[in-house]
């Protein structure tokens, strides 16, 4: 569990950080490494230096709480049609230009934290809700780490999984405690370009790329990866080549891959949406490249919504959305025709939550 709480109940200490000689103090939660002084927050928004040390002020406080398709995280192959209450806060330790949720993600206001609960509270809604998971989203889980791992915890005690939705910019030490609580992570790569992570997000390729390969063989958390398609940015067939080749050498060609479709908003409202061609092929450039599971989102695409056994070809789960139209795998994940191993964790049938949004309240 967290520090002990200051005067203020929503205000906990917090681990990593330090203190420099010239009296800043340096966060060191995430590479961004944020050198404040007395009164200053990182970048993040929720993280501050407070009498000599850095506290996290954003615990026990949410823009909100609503239960979903696991699909929509998005993730296919950890426990598909299963329901996850998911939430998140306010800030970012990234300042994507083209952010999807910049309304939560990069808010300064206290107000956006308008829902209120402690970790047991949310364990118990998302049991009373007959949730599978719980998924912190919306914005990244890394900022507010220590409210994260606890309700982890709590929902661990109650057989519920955890789900992280994260860009994965986070340093080893924090991530190596973070990853040992999530049963699932979906990680956002920006692109497969620094100079693309530099100039649209302000952070650095690298410390992704590590977090992605600590968590495919250092941990035993479920790994699946988005990447959002942006026209003329990161969506060449060279680029996407790249990135597909990588996660096939380094990570393995059975980690699930998302292509999504952009649409303009936030700083990039004058580039235009993804055309569905494009997302399109890049599943087909990917697949071409080794990959066995590749997915495209925001756009109308029954064969991009198909997880295909990869040893026969027969589709052991179609989908319509977030919808599970026909589930054909045991419990094991095995294919119902041929009987080869599909990757994920799965359940010997599909959760039949289907595509609701319920947004609900909970008590603190």
């Amino acid at each position: 569990m967290s520090s002990p709480p200051t005067a203020d109940p929503h205000t906990v200490r917090t681990r990593y950080w330090r203190r420099l000689d010239d009296g800043r103090v340096r966060c060191e939660l995430c590479p961004r490494a944020c050198s404040l002084r007395e009164g200053q927050r990182g970048l993040c928004f929720v993280r501050e230096c407070r009498d000599g040390e850095i506290v996290l002020t954003s615990y026990g406080r949410s823009s909100g709480f609503c239960v979903d398709p696991i699909e929509k995280k998005p993730l296919n192959h950890f426990h598909p049609g299963s329901a996850v209450l998911s939430f998140g806060t306010a800030g970012c330790n990234l300042a994507c230009k083209f952010c999807q949720n910049w309304d939560i993600s990069k808010s300064r206001e206290v107000d956006t934290l308008a829902a209120a609960a402690g970790p047991e509270a949310i364990a118990d809604a998302a049991a009373r809700h007959g949730c599978h998971s719980v998924a912190f989203t919306y914005n990244d889980p890394v900022i507010f780490h220590e409210y994260a791992i606890d309700v982890a915890a709590a929902c661990r005690e109650r057989g519920i999984a955890s789900v992280a939705v994260t860009a994965g910019y986070v340093c080893a030490e924090p991530r190596a405690e973070f990853y040992q609580y999530m049963n699932a992570a979906n990680v956002d790569l920006k692109a497969f370009s620094d100079d693309f992570y530099y100039r649209l997000t302000g952070a650095r390729i690298a410390p992704v790329l590590e977090t992605l390969e600590y968590i495919v063989h250092e941990t035993d958390t479920w790994l699946e990866i988005t990447c959002l398609l942006i026209p003329g940015w990161n969506d060449s067939e060279a680029e996407v080549s790249a990135m597909a080749e990588w996660i096939a050498e380094h990570l393995g060609p059975e980690v699930p891959l998302h292509f999504s479709a952009f649409h303009p908003d936030w700083k990039m409202r004058d580039v235009p949406p993804t055309p569905p061609a494009t997302v399109r092929a890049a599943r087909a450039t990917a697949r071409a490249r080794g990959l066995r599971y590749v997915y495209t989102g925001n756009i109308d695409d029954r064969e991009g919504d198909a997880t295909p056994c990869h040893a026969c070809g027969h589709v052991v789960i179609q989908r319509a959305w977030y919808e599970i139209v026909s589930y054909d795998l045991d419990a094991s994940g095995r294919c119902g025709h041929c009987g080869a191993q599909c990757a994920g964790r799965f359940s010997a049938s599909a959760g039949r939550w289907g595509r609701r949004r319920l947004p609900i309240a909970i008590d603190a």
